[in-house]
């Protein structure tokens, strides 16, 4: 006899396109650390296992950077990409690839960071006054909500990401 999956509850995910991708690091992080820092969208802490969790924590991030190897006519013979969990390690790990001198011989050409190509990505968890806990992921080129149920956390996101002249 086979057993069916029953549904438990309705979740939805909402996406919104960034009319311009975020700029750089620096432009990113300021909003996804304005989330954290100052908690517009009114999240609350609550206890889990005993301990108390923040209304906003920050999840998985992942950040890749992109370099090009171009030769003498500024043609591209190669690239590299380098992924890192944060900001700072991404940066670094950019940095050691365009100075290894055996890899700039070993493609043939001079390495060049391919910022337009950089991708970012940074997940919070959100805990809504309601009881919901909704995961806000924001990417070089959108913002995602997803786990929510109630509509009113949609809202709440909408209205606070329209007044940040970042995601507009």
């Amino acid at each position: 006899m086979a057993v069916d999956f029953v549904e438990t509850r309705n979740t939805r995910t909402a996406v919104r396109t960034l009319p311009a991708p975020f700029v750089d690091t620096a432009a990113f992080d300021a909003v996804v650390e304005s989330v954290i820092e100052n908690n517009p969208l009114g999240c609350v802490p609550y206890e889990q296992a005993g301990e108390m969790i923040p209304g906003v924590v920050r999840g998985r991030q992942i950040y890749t950077a992109r370099i090009a190897y171009l030769d003498g006519d500024g043609k591209r013979v190669g690239a590299a990409t380098v992924t890192a969990e944060t900001i700072p390690g991404m940066t670094a790990a950019a940095d050691a690839l365009m100075a290894d001198n055996t890899l700039k011989t070993a493609i043939g050409g001079n390495p060049v960071r391919d910022f337009g190509k950089d991708t970012y990505s940074a997940q919070l968890r959100c805990r809504d006054p309601n009881g919901e806990t909704y995961t806000l992921t924001f990417t070089r080129k959108n913002v995602r909500v997803t786990s929510y149920q109630d509509e009113q956390i949609l809202a709440t996101v909408e209205d606070w990401a329209d007044a940040v002249p970042a995601l507009c």
